[in-house]
């Protein structure tokens, strides 16, 4: 029988793991733990050895008890807590207790009276509001009966929805006093930022020659939605910036287009260009999205940019990987004829022929402006992407060297992950939504898709650093770097990961020039 005082401490909690504790499963259906919010639970712990080792049967117990020593304790011994509950209670104390309990409903009915109800003469305090919580906050608040324990006069009732809402979910906020949820706040907020931004996108287009510098600059931290066609024909070199040249641009380079059309896509069945053909034709079916892309006036036009493209590039041809970078252009340009939010699942058929001629065009001059800064990576052998990965591993070895180190010692090889992250400038890792909201950025700097690029792979890396160095085997490793769990990112995320990639240019800028010496 273990004493007096261990068996007080029997039951209490610890923060090392015991027998039954719920350990977090990570999947496709499992996004991970924010380690902002479950920052305790990242907590390095010892490698448990693969050879079973046979533990003591008589220290095991001991062990536990050990473990277990820090649980509740109400600061009362087992003999004192049975004795306090075979006491039998003061029938006068307990009419007083029930007494003050009504007296103080009382008084909290008197605190939610409406203005309505008070005398003329009467008017009612000015209420305390309790301190915001910061929106970058993300610790619990403390419960209602935590915090307001009682309502007595002159405190503010209001205050108790406030500080109720911010722990219940949005939808049960409403009903709390008639409190507006802090949602709906900051969505409204949100709203008028971003009205705000539009209109200075608006103004700076409106002029007679467009400032292309303001304009990246603006365009750094993502472009509305309204305006994003045209500033990315802007920003591409596709468009000049004075505003009189552009329909006579527009008309000729589209003009030029589809003359390419008329010229060589019957060529397409020749025995030189089968093969091309042939493999155009069987990736496009695979790309994303495919209620979009199945669609067949959807998969004639990507057919015709993509074979345009490899038969005017022969120094390339088409590469897999190529095919990838035809839909953010499409989709933005498609959206100025689509009134639907989500443009994944939109019917092109309604927009009209003339329309579908135009968004063709813009995408295949805009598409081959983003392939002339890049086409290295699409050459024999793919040189650029060799020396780009080379250069993400020399970038990781400075920016963290644990996690380059981690890798190494797995024998895990940045060739095989980061070839695609290169090949398909992460469209495969991100959703849709999020390419276009990088892709704003990347048209904003200076060599985006070839240079900056390169620091956000290697923010990719620093931001799933945690559960990198938690995986211990070369196989899950590698499916983890390969099926990063992005699949409920938005353009706050993407925002973050641009932030932290400008960041490690800033420090790291000398980094991807290395290997150009």
């Amino acid at each position: 029988m273990a004493s007096d005082g261990a068996r007080k401490q029997f039951w209490k909690r610890s923060n090392s793991k015991v027998p039954g504790s719920i350990q977090h499963v990570y999947g496709a259906q499992h996004p991970p733990f924010d380690p902002l919010l479950h920052g305790t639970l990242l907590r390095a712990t010892p490698k448990v050895p693969t050879t079973p080792v046979k533990a003591k049967r008589g220290s095991t117990f001991q062990e536990f008890e050990r473990n277990t020593s820090d649980a509740w304790d109400a600061g009362e011994d087992d003999d004192e807590l049975l004795a306090m509950a075979a006491e039998s209670l003061n029938t006068a104390v307990v009419m007083e207790t029930a007494n003050r309990v009504l007296r103080n409903h009382s008084q909290r009915q008197g605190c939610h009276k409406p203005p309505e109800a008070l005398g003329p003469e009467q008017k009612p305090k000015p209420s305390v509001e309790p301190p915001l919580v910061p929106s970058g906050d993300l610790r619990l608040v403390k419960s209602v009966s935590e915090s307001h324990t009682s309502c007595p006069a002159g405190s503010a009732s209001d205050a108790v929805p406030l500080q109720r809402s911010l722990s219940l979910p949005p939808s049960a906020t409403v009903a709390l006093g008639g409190v507006p949820e802090p949602s709906t706040l900051s969505s409204s907020a949100l709203s008028e930022r971003e009205a705000s931004r539009l209109d200075k996108f608006k103004q700076l287009l409106a002029g007679p020659n467009t400032d292309l510098e303001e304009l990246r600059k603006l365009s750094w931290s993502g472009i509305p939605k309204p305006v994003r066609a045209i500033t990315w024909k802007l920003l591409s070199g596709y468009l000049p910036a004075n505003v009189d040249r552009r329909p006579a641009t527009l008309q000729r380079k589209q003009k030029e287009y589809f003359a390419f059309i008329d010229h060589y896509y019957d060529s397409r069945t020749d025995e030189v260009h089968q093969d091309t053909y042939r493999q155009i034709h069987i990736d496009i079916p695979r790309m994303s999205p495919e209620a979009l892309i199945l669609q067949p006036k959807v998969t004639e036009i990507f057919e015709r940019i993509l074979f345009i493209w490899a038969i005017r590039h022969p120094a390339s041809g088409y590469v897999q990987g190529i095919n990838d970078l035809v839909t953010p252009f499409f989709v933005v340009f498609i959206c100025e004829y689509i009134d639907e939010e989500d443009v994944d699942t939109a019917d092109v058929s309604c927009v009209p022929a003339d329309a579908l001629r135009n968004v063709e065009a813009d995408t295949y001059w805009c598409m081959s402006r983003l392939l002339d800064g890049i086409q290295d990576n699409y050459t024999f052998a793919q040189p650029g992407i060799q020396m780009k990965v080379k250069i993400l591993e020399e970038l990781v070895s400075r920016i963290d060297g644990q996690v380059h180190r981690h890798l190494d010692q797995h024998e895990v090889r940045y060739l095989q992950f980061a070839f695609r992250w290169m090949n398909n400038l992460l469209m495969r890792e991100v959703p849709l939504r999020c390419t276009i909201r990088l892709w704003d950025t990347y048209q904003s700097e200076p060599e985006g898709f070839a240079h900056f690029h390169l620091y956000v792979c290697a923010a990719f890396l620093v931001r799933w650093r945690k559960e990198i160095l938690e995986e211990r085997d070369f196989q899950e490793l590698l499916l983890f770097l390969q099926n990063l769990p992005t699949a409920h990112w938005g353009d706050e995320d993407v925002s973050l990961l641009l932030a932290e990639a400008y960041r490690l240019k800033f420090v790291f800028a000398d980094a991807p020039n290395h290997y150009k010496k």
